[in-house]
């Protein structure tokens, strides 16, 4: 029987939530969220700043037990107090397995998981190396090729805020051996590097709600084509005076 997706399905439950309970349930896209499905392999979430993707994305690893920062599900602290309560209405349907390895990669808090390692001195299911000594994309990297085992569920937020053109690459490598040793993941991003892994599902937040979309037919790869098709174009029409 197929194990894979550990996480089939999050449904927005909306009998708790209250007429005015405002953030973020009045984000148009999670105004308008029912159910959503994902990939056995991989699920994109893509949308503009302000989409609520990111909060959807944290709604979703708190849901299944990570904590607000990120890190494996033993990591438990936050340093700001600014979770959503959307998690407190998501419904999950998972496997009847369970994953063995689980980690929330979120990169605008992934700073404070690497001085809790430090702290905690537990550095080896890192590479054995401190993550403050290596610049942001190398520890980024290091957690991806040392700290996943495989068989997870990997929940990224926008993980190319680290990562060079160069290194995204190395990251879809690495993310593609995890997905061939029964790894799922759920992955948040801005990037159209990350977006072309092949057979994935991307879904888009925008005003009208949550819809799968096709990679060519992204914003992320139509401007980014559009960019570097004809760059000097693209600045004319951007500035209007490079004559």
């Amino acid at each position: 029987m197929q194990e894979k997706p550990f996480l089939r399905s999050i449904s927005l439950n909306r009998r708790a939530i209250p007429p005015d309970a405002g953030y973020p349930f009045d984000i148009p896209a999670l105004q308008q969220l029912e159910t959503i499905s994902f990939h056995p392999d991989v699920t994109f979430i893509v949308g503009e700043n302000g989409s609520g993707k990111s909060t959807l994305i944290e709604a979703i690893a708190l849901r299944m037990g990570f904590g607000a920062e990120g890190g494996t599900r033993n990591v438990r602290f936050e340093t700001a107090e600014t979770t959503s309560p959307l998690f407190r209405h998501l419904d999950a349907v998972k496997s009847y397995r369970n994953p063995t390895d689980y980690y929330f990669l979120r990169a605008e808090s992934f700073y404070n998981v690497a001085t809790y390692m430090e702290e905690t001195t537990y550095l080896e299911g890192y590479g054995g190396k401190s993550l403050h000594a290596q610049s942001h994309g190398e520890s980024f990297m290091a957690t991806i090729n040392h700290k996943l085992k495989g068989h997870g569920l990997y929940i990224f937020d926008e993980p190319e805020a680290a990562l060079s053109p160069t290194r995204q690459l190395s990251a879809l490598v690495a993310i593609h051996e995890l997905v061939k040793q029964s790894s799922q993941f759920i992955i948040a991003t801005h990037s159209p590097i990350l977006l072309a892994y092949p057979r994935a599902k991307i879904l888009q937040l925008t005003e009208d709600g949550i819809s799968e979309i096709s990679y060519r037919d992204t914003e992320h790869y139509r401007v980014t084509k559009q960019f570097l098709d004809d760059p000097e174009r693209m600045l004319g029409l951007l500035m209007g005076d490079l004559e």
